[in-house]
């Protein structure tokens, strides 16, 4: 039980700290942190947490990553809507947390601002259309499945993963924030979009399929050339 609690914690902190960041930090006038800041915050929060809890549950904080491990032969099968339901849970959870907040300030609507919500088309901060996002989403999350199983294969210099892992998703933030906001988290998607509560919602399909896509692409590339059995 307690492996489906570290699950929800460190999801409600990705979501928390990274989401949170964009809806309070990015955009605040002469001092926002912008997107490298945002990109940053999101792989600082998978970092913490990895240390944190990933000896109880792994750390996986997203859907995509614990079907990918799935089909990659590192995770059992009855574990894994589990896991799946406490990272929804605390996706939305931190969502609730972060709109609670940002609604203390005059003006702010979650639905005209996107409360960090991932999207494609209008809704791409950079304009981006459907196959851009589906590309990217897809391309991505087959990497950081790559970079987590190799980070964390027994031949893999140990206590280093968290780190080459947290970097990874900084980096994946810096490259997809103008296409779709960056996802590769299906949860993370979830939580914001409840609150949007429009297109957010609409759209969001996506940023399941693409995600869940990509990871179990990773996964079965790193089998390969890892030559795991």
């Amino acid at each position: 039980m307690k492996k489906y609690f570290a699950e929800f914690f460190g999801t409600f902190w990705l979501v928390f700290g990274g989401c949170g960041s964009a809806v309070l930090a990015a955009a605040f006038p002469e001092l926002g942190i912008g997107f490298a800041g945002v990109a940053l915050a999101f792989g600082l929060t998978v970092l913490t947490m990895a240390y944190a809890v990933g000896h109880i549950s792994g750390g996986h904080f997203n859907p995509a990553i614990s079907v990918g491990l799935f089909v990659g032969g590192r995770f059992a099968a009855k574990d894994l809507l589990l896991y799946i339901v406490s990272q929804v849970i605390g996706a939305i959870s931190a969502a609730a947390v972060l709109y609670l907040i940002a609604s203390g300030k005059a003006g702010f609507d979650a639905t005209t601002s996107g409360f960090a919500s991932n999207g494609f088309g209008e809704h791409s901060p950079g304009g981006y259309n459907i196959v851009s996002a589906l590309v990217i989403e897809i391309v991505l999350t087959a990497f950081f499945l790559i970079i987590i199983m190799g980070a964390t294969d027994k031949r893999a210099p140990a206590g280093f993963a968290p780190i080459a892992i947290g970097l990874a998703l900084t980096l994946i933030h810096l490259i997809s924030i103008p296409v779709t906001n960056t996802s590769v988290n299906p949860a993370r998607s979830t939580g914001v979009a409840l609150f949007q509560g429009g297109w957010a919602i609409e759209q969001l399909w996506l940023f399941w399929v693409a995600p869940i896509i990509g990871g179990a692409i990773g996964a079965v590339i790193y089998r390969f050339i890892a030559d795991e059995k």
